[in-house]
């Protein structure tokens, strides 16, 4: 039996009361955990209790027990990687999702949950300028996504039939130098090897090179391997950079290939007029990923796949045992489009975040965000002692300190350390650089100041430590 409804009641109550302060008070928490290796291990039994504990209980231990040991993704000075926001609709929409723990895998095992998925997602693409040709269904992460994404272009070739056979041919996708790890992964999971991932080259703006990719499609095939699929990407993770989308639809549709766009990050900006082009070409790719929960206020986890050859995706993925059959006539079971049989119902999320802030408030925020970007920019390129190693298209500017890898790594490092804000690093043309990213909810222009000046003072007292260290006289 569970617990009594009048027993979860007030510890319901608490725990709301608890995420509203939360959300209120965030920016005062130490933004990256100052937790060491084992802390919590250290503090919990090592066996599971034999009897039952009250909620309350539940509650203070983990206001005592996990939040020390929580790096605060909602802070306002979160400017790693790319910044999420759980936003208060989302975690409303949440709450409601736990309350009812249904699993959208087949229409009739939740009918709202299925059709609520195609109006969100089609809601979605045509806020983003995609045609109606794409649907859209939602899964966990990017990573899931691109993998899903490539087994439909697998199963797309010609006589190929892995799903039957297994893999008998040497194959082959192309993807950027500066592609997301999920990229390379997705070609490990799906037998291709990562001899099989064939990374291009880049341009000066860290684009993929068309011309690099028609000499390495050829020389595959001559090879006798079997190119399947291109992987462009619409802001990569370290430098935000995008792909020629046109050309490799261009070389995709000559060469028969199956082109997919990662667009997980920076196709939220679309629904921009002003960045509209972001996306220019996609019409013409096979697949596109967009992730909400990246820069549309979404909580983790929610990503959206566009496929405009749905049916081989189907193709691809669909098993239906006795147990599964259904009679329910021309309905989209959204467990054939994926390896997931559980799913859960997170088009809601979605659907309470798109009305609450509405197209023009969402607008809005990410404009800000983006302006606010281009202001750290140019604040960087006036400092002489630093230097902005990409362009900017988004919301990140990846930049570094002028000076060695292990000074940047040192501000970094004491960036971080002292808690007041929360920033990464990638490597550009093999150089150590700083990353800040923006697209929290809840940062503001003085956060962003206040994220810059912490870097330069850090920088500051590297470089001073690092003379007084190398000449003693200067004490």
């Amino acid at each position: 039996m569970d617990f009594d409804p009048e027993e979860l009641r007030p510890a319901l109550h608490r725990a709301a009361d608890w995420v509203a302060d939360y959300l209120a008070g965030v920016g005062a928490y130490p933004v990256l955990s100052q937790a060491r290796p084992g802390d919590l291990t250290a503090k919990l039994p090592a066996s599971p209790p034999l009897q039952g504990e009250p909620l309350d209980r539940l509650l203070d231990d983990f206001e005592s027990l996990i939040l020390p040991g929580i790096t605060h993704w909602q802070h306002p000075r979160f400017f790693a990687y790319f910044g999420i926001t759980g936003s208060a609709p989302g975690i409303l929409a949440e709450l409601l999702c736990a309350g009812l723990n249904v699993n959208a895998m087949l229409w009739r095992t939740s009918p709202a949950a299925t059709e609520l998925e195609e109006v969100t997602t089609g809601w979605l693409r045509e806020a983003i300028g995609l045609p109606p040709s794409f649907r859209g269904v939602i899964n966990d992460t990017a990573s899931s996504s691109t993998l899903y994404a490539l087994a439909g272009a697998r199963e797309a070739v010609p006589g190929l039939e892995v799903r039957r056979r297994g893999i008998t041919r040497s194959l082959r996708f192309y993807t950027s130098a500066e592609a997301h790890s999920s990229v390379e992964k997705a070609g490990l999971t799906l037998g291709v090897g990562s001899e099989g991932v064939v990374k291009i080259p880049v341009d000066g703006e860290f684009r993929m090179e068309p011309a690099a990719l028609e000499r390495a499609i050829a020389a595959d095939r001559a090879a006798g391997h079997l190119p399947f699929a291109v992987v462009g990407t619409v802001g990569t993770t370290s430098t935000t950079s995008i792909d020629p989308i046109p050309a490799l639809a261009a070389i995709c549709e000559r060469e028969e290939l199956w082109l997919h766009v990662d667009a997980a990050y920076g196709g939220a900006a679309a629904i921009l007029e002003s960045q509209r082009e972001i996306l220019a070409g996609c019409e013409r790719a096979d697949s596109v990923v967009v992730n909400p929960h990246k820069w549309l206020f979404t909580p983790i986890d929610c990503s959206v796949l566009y496929c405009r050859r749905e049916d081989v995706l189907k193709r691809a993925f669909s098993v239906v045992p006795d147990y599964l059959a259904s009679a329910d006539g021309e309905v989209r079971n959204l467990m054939d489009f994926g390896n997931s049989l559980g799913r859960r119902f997170r088009s809601l999320k979605l659907w309470f975040v798109m009305r609450a802030f509405g197209l023009d408030g969402a607008r809005e925020r990410i404009a800000r965000h983006i302006e606010w970007a281009q202001e750290l920019r140019r604040w960087l390129e006036a400092d002489p002692d630093f230097e902005v190693l990409a362009p900017s298209p988004f919301s990140t500017v990846v930049f570094r300190c002028k000076g060695g890898d292990a000074l940047n790594q040192a501000i970094e490092d004491a960036v971080n350390s002292s808690g007041e804000a929360f920033i990464s690093h990638t490597t550009v043309r093999g150089a150590y650089a700083l990353r800040i990213a923006i697209g929290n909810l809840r940062t503001t222009r003085d956060d962003v100041r206040a994220v810059y000046e912490l870097v330069r003072s850090k920088a500051r007292s590297q470089t001073s430590y690092s003379r007084a260290t190398s000449n003693p006289s200067v004490r």
